[in-house]
């Protein structure tokens, strides 16, 4: 179903060979983005339950653990396939549609919004991650572990609402490449 977003927006506009290779592009981009948010929502459910035991918080903890080298991936894929998409929709020559067009400003507004998603992805796994597993460990009460892993994936998790509803809105313009 993800991927079949990418046949109904510009990635199946572009045409040829260099068509098929914007749409496998934009097919891996919806994926990776998908398994990334589908991540976001799995551990916002795990974070928001209120009779947590200890066994529950180790399963967390585990997930995290799990997810880091898959998540690290899917934002490989994310980058990569970007660039590529950003090569066929903005294209060298039409850089400065960035800033002088609809779509180029919401392109940079979702840019911001993935660094800021990245920002909050690289603080769970480096720190908060690391907290919850010390507090595991260490029989301390991990409250304020799960407290704040719980409020950065959660604001994680709405900077992805709002990085959908602007992937929704840039599927409705012209691309900067056409203007």
């Amino acid at each position: 179903v993800c991927v079949s977003r990418a046949w109904v927006c510009h990635g199946a506009a572009t045409k040829g060979a260099a068509g098929l290779v914007h749409l496998v592009a934009d097919s891996f981009h919806l994926l990776a983005a998908a398994g990334w948010i589908g991540a976001l929502v799995a551990f916002s459910l795990m974070l928001v339950q209120r009779h947590r035991t200890v066994a529950a918080v180790g399963t967390l903890d585990r997930a995290l653990q799990r997810f880091a080298g898959i998540g690290a991936g899917f934002v490989a894929v994310i980058l990569a396939t970007g660039l590529i998409n950003s090569y066929f929709l903005v294209g060298l020559e039409h850089l400065q549609g960035l800033w002088t067009t609809r779509y180029g400003e919401l392109l940079s507004l979702k840019i911001i919004l993935f660094i800021a998603m990245l920002a909050f992805a690289a603080r769970n796994r480096l720190q908060l991650a690391p907290a919850l597993e010390h507090a595991l460990n260490s029989g301390e009460p991990s409250r304020s572990a799960l407290a704040s892993l719980r409020r950065s994936i959660l604001s994680e998790a709405a900077v992805a609402v709002f990085v959908l509803g602007l992937v929704a809105w840039l599927c409705t313009l012209a691309p900067v490449s056409n203007l």
